[in-house]
């Protein structure tokens, strides 16, 4: 049963782009972005995704001080419970190795988008290859190319029907801890999404009148395939990768709180340091609570920009 709902909710988002044209005969697209840029969902999405990307690219070069160097080592005693909290110099205070927890936050914030932009193109990169081989032989390979697509689609919902998680960590186990090991994993489990996605686009673009024209004035169907089928399939991948960035933060934070990410204590990471803070969690929270925090509210911003672009291409959900 959760096979079938993950497999139809991917399928309503792919029929989104059958119609091209709406009522007022603007496209479908940019009917959605006009509806975007008054959605408040959309507009705390894009804010929260705007800062946080600032915060990577521009907070290595702002952190007051070293994120591995353990300058004040000697004021913290975590086997006595003795932590140092927040005060001046150290906004956020230190860590167990007497570390500053406001630059280490703003150094993993790079790592943490890297991990998530890596691991969606991996997913996006492989399941965009495996959803156009499937959706052109369902879509113009005949008898021979519907056996081809079945056979594909077989094993695409046997990786659905797997817990994400439980296979994302499988596959960082058999591979070894690592931040390649984290990225490889998570993207390998977004490869399912992607894929079944875009093949069931380019179905739901198949019957279309273009397409019909086209096959009867003999246009071969690898130009019809790739001119035409696909660049009017690619609206609901791109909602799906922004929701899929969500997905992979978050799983790969969880990745490295079991122990499988970066074993190199030096680079920071919000996963990893909300695992080395578990614990002294009774008597330095704080040490959780800020890559936490991070964490949700980055998954959060990213997932209300992909809800209001999907609720922004679904005709159903129209105001």
């Amino acid at each position: 049963m959760a096979v079938a709902t993950k497999s139809e909710k991917i399928q309503r988002l792919a029929e989104l782009t059958a119609v091209s044209e709406t009522s007022t005969g603007a496209s479908l697209w940019r009917e959605a972005f006009r509806r975007l840029k008054s959605s408040k969902m959309a507009i705390v999405g894009a804010v929260i995704i705007v800062l946080f990307v600032l915060v990577a690219v521009v907070g290595p070069f702002l952190a007051p001080y070293s994120p591995s160097a353990q300058t004040w080592r000697n004021e913290v005693f975590p086997n006595q419970g003795k932590f140092v909290g927040a005060r001046d110099g150290n906004w956020f205070g230190l860590d167990h190795l007497g570390r500053d927890l406001f630059s280490r936050m703003l150094v993993g914030a790079r790592q943490t988008l890297l991990v998530g932009i890596v691991a969606t193109l991996i997913g996006l990169v492989a399941g965009f290859l495996i959803g156009i081989v499937s959706g052109a032989a369902a879509t113009l390979g005949g008898d021979t190319g519907r056996r081809v697509d079945s056979v594909i689609m077989r094993f695409i919902d046997m990786m659905l029907a797997l817990p994400s998680l439980l296979l994302a960590v499988s596959i960082a186990a058999v591979m070894g801890q690592s931040l390649t090991t984290v990225m490889i994993a998570v993207g390998v489990v977004q490869v399912p999404v992607f894929a079944r996605l875009l093949r069931g686009s380019m179905l739901a673009q198949g019957n279309a009148d273009y397409v019909l024209a086209a096959q009867s004035l003999g246009v071969r169907k690898r130009r019809i395939v790739l001119s035409q089928i696909l660049p009017n399939s690619l609206s609901p991948v791109i909602v799906q990768a922004t929701l899929s960035l969500a997905t992979a933060i978050i799983e790969a934070a969880a990745l490295s709180y079991l122990g499988l990410g970066n074993p190199d204590p030096a680079i920071p990471e919000w996963g990893v340091m909300l695992a080395q803070a578990q614990r002294f969690f009774s008597y330095a929270p704080a040490m959780a609570v800020y890559p936490a925090v991070g964490i949700i509210i980055t998954a959060l911003g990213f997932t209300l920009l992909g809800e209001a672009m999907r609720e922004a291409l679904d005709p159903k959900l129209r105001g």
